[in-house]
């Protein structure tokens, strides 16, 4: 009879806590764990399960399929010149995108990758599924124009290499087209190197020992045939060395019989056949283990692979009732990696830009939410930093990966945010200008300017408010000439960004926050000319808004104050600054929503607040959540006066709660001029 899950928890958990107390050597302890999850994977026990679906007539918002753009979607623009950096970004890279004889017989004919890609369903909601491919559209690698652009692309953005898989068994090869063709192709100049895929390919997609399509046949003889092989490569000039020497990965050292044993055999073959002295890396997919143990040189981190984390599955608000698979929080895999010590052994550090297998596992995958260009930024930053401490002679920072589009690990532009990956590698590449940072840059005004003669007003305002501003006016297409002639009447200089009619004010606004987030900016103030229609005392309403935000009396001390004050996040107008909870009813779904697509779990409590009126001061930092949300643009309605129950309207009722949840203070203009 087979086990409960509540058995499998128990005798898990038991098997567990036995393993890790037993005194065990890392390299057994690795072998161990390797070999239960292949012969017995049927005891790990499911985790817990999300939220049962909303009844077809309850659900916030219209299902809509994820290809659009979302907030964050970066174009492309030509760089220049590559970042000029010591540091070189080595980035994991795929070559399943090209039909071959073997995958059409296993999974039928003319199967690449792509066929899981675009079989995905979302299994929850925010769950993004499927991702599609930007630019480089649906790709096949047997036309040489894609490994160009595809290397092109990476030399503009700041990576140095790609470590291409490489797929041996006992003498025969998969995949190896694109590969050869680099070989073959001089105009193809940037570095690679080969990470070995030791593994079985299983029906699975895992390497497990269940249902294998082909399999290894690791022996003596094998390794030296495998080394004769790949000396082509590690021959050529354009070959990725580490001082000098040609670098080897290995993906599971801990299969081969004797990993010490072989290394001194390639070491061996390589000197003797002119390949000279090579660099051999293992990665630390499966083991974690010192590499001069095994006759290794170093290793390489893999995240999200040797990592645990808590799942936070049963949070989602589920799609499909039978989502069997787990859903973690990518932020935690960033600060865990952020956090821990450097490792006692050579070992260059790596990091991830986002995971979800989910299109290889249906209704069974491994998803990481809530990840984003900016913070993976700032984790890239972090690691490279600890490549130069590490590896002083030689740095490198492993990326998984540039195309592993069936596991939601992609640098390549995509639809939903286009460039931002490969624009946040460069950011965390290339040296930064603070300039927009200075403390005596000026404050940002964002005006969402829908009654245009309004907008009279708002500027005089503005130039008494004894202060010099970098004002952004956003409006529709139908007023931007309008807006346009407007402005140009009024002597103002100002930048003008013209958006669809959808999300009211807020939408405007969050896609020129993102845009001033990334050049340097760092506190706005929020105001706008649309409250009139929206009340019947929309007009005194306004009036009183902009005047005890802005007035000569407020504005000078408001921007002291948040010089002053680094824990401040944001500052309402006197009397705006309203109990969250008591203004919720039909907004309360959109914002339970939001909540988790944030990643603010917790539901809202007494002392939440909300700015009504929707205009504030706002430090950039304090509102990332909503930013690094990248909410999809197809998600706001269209203007369509008084809102209750659109997400735009939600919203403005979780900003306060973001800057909470960033660890800043929300305080009413009266109180911090004071």
């Amino acid at each position: 009879m087979p086990l409960t899950q509540q058995a499998k928890r128990h005798l898990f958990r038991l098997l567990r806590a036995g393993f890790r107390l037993a005194p065990l050597p890392t390299a057994t302890r690795d072998r161990l764990r390797q070999r239960f999850i292949e012969r017995h994977s049927d005891l790990i026990p499911q985790g817990p399960a999300g939220k049962l679906p909303h009844a077809p007539n309850k659900l916030h918002r219209a299902m809509r399929h994820t290809g659009g753009r979302a907030i964050g979607y970066a174009p492309y623009r030509a760089p220049g010149a590559p970042p000029d950096t010591d540091v070189k970004i080595i980035a994991f890279y795929l070559p399943q995108f090209h039909a071959i004889p073997e995958n059409d017989a296993w999974w039928g004919a003319g199967f690449t990758e792509w066929n899981n890609v675009t079989r995905a369903l979302p299994q929850f909601e925010g769950h993004e599924q499927p991702r599609l491919p930007g630019e480089l559209g649906f790709y096949d690698l047997r036309q040489p124009e894609v490994m160009r652009r595809q290397m092109q692309l990476a030399r503009e953005y700041g990576v140095a290499a790609f470590c291409t898989y490489f797929y041996w068994f006992a003498g025969k090869t998969l995949l190896e087209a694109p590969l050869r063709r680099w070989l073959d192709d001089p105009g193809l100049s940037l570095p690679i190197c080969l990470c070995w895929a030791n593994e079985n390919w299983s029906r699975r997609w895992d390497g497990r020992g269940d249902d294998i399509l082909i399999g290894q046949e690791h022996g003596d003889a094998d390794n030296v045939a495998f080394i004769a092989h790949v000396s082509s490569y590690l021959k050529d000039p354009r070959y990725l060395r580490v001082d000098g020497k040609p670098l080897l990965l290995v993906y599971r050292p801990g299969l081969l019989p004797s990993p010490k044993a072989t290394a001194q055999r390639w070491r061996e073959w390589c000197i003797e056949h002119d390949v000279g002295e090579i660099h051999l890396a293992y990665v630390q997919s499966f083991d974690r283990i010192d590499p001069r143990s095994i006759g290794f040189d170093s290793a390489v981190e893999f995240p999200p692979n040797n990592t645990s984390l808590s799942p936070i599955t049963a949070a989602q608000q589920l799609i499909n009732p039978g989502f069997q698979g787990e859903v973690l929080d990518w932020r935690e895999l960033a600060h865990a990696a952020e956090a821990a010590a450097d490792p006692a052994y050579p070992c260059f550090p790596g990091v991830n830009p986002g995971w979800d297998n989910e299109p290889r596992r249906s209704g069974r995958g491994r998803v990481f939410v809530h990840s984003s260009p900016r913070r993976y930024q700032q984790w890239l930053q972090h690691a490279i930093k600890a490549a130069r401490r590490q590896q002083p002679s030689c740095p490198m920072v492993f990326v998984n990966a540039w195309n592993e589009w069936a596991e939601g690990a992609v640098l390549e532009p995509d639809t939903r945010l286009g460039y931002a990956w490969l624009e946040a590698t460069r950011r965390a590449v290339a040296p930064i200008d603070t300039a927009a940072t200075a403390p005596d840059s000026p404050p940002c005004v964002v005006i969402h300017v829908w009654h245009v003669d309004l907008l009279d007003e708002l500027v005089q305002a503005l130039r008494a408010s004894l202060l010099q501003w970098r004002i952004v006016l956003t409006t529709t297409h139908e007023r931007a000439g309008e807006v346009g002639e407007r402005a140009k009447k009024l002597g103002l200089s100002a930048e003008i960004e013209v958006y669809e009619d959808n999300g009211r004010d807020v939408l405007p606004f969050l896609q020129v926050a993102n845009r001033l987030y990334d050049e340097g900016a760092r506190l706005v103030l929020k105001i706008h000319t649309k409250g009139r229609t929206h009340r019947q005392d929309g007009a005194r309403w306004s009036v009183e808004l902009v005047d005890k935000l802005l007035s000569p009396e407020r504005a000078p001390a408001i921007l002291a104050a948040f010089h002053r004050l680094p824990e401040l996040g944001m500052v309402a107008a006197d009397g705006h600054l309203q109990p969250l909870n008591r203004h919720l009813d039909v907004n309360r779904v959109n914002v339970e929503y939001l909540c988790r697509r944030l990643g603010i779990e917790q539901p809202p409590s007494e002392s939440d607040c909300y700015t009504a009126g929707s205009m504030f001061w706002i430090r950039l930092d304090a509102m990332r959540p909503l930013l690094d949300a990248h909410l999809g643009l197809w998600e706001f309605e269209a203007e369509a006066g008084p809102a209750d129950g659109t997400l735009s309207v939600a919203i403005e009722r979780v900003f306060c709660l973001a800057a909470t949840y960033q660890g800043f203070s929300t305080a009413e203009a009266l109180a911090v001029c004071q």
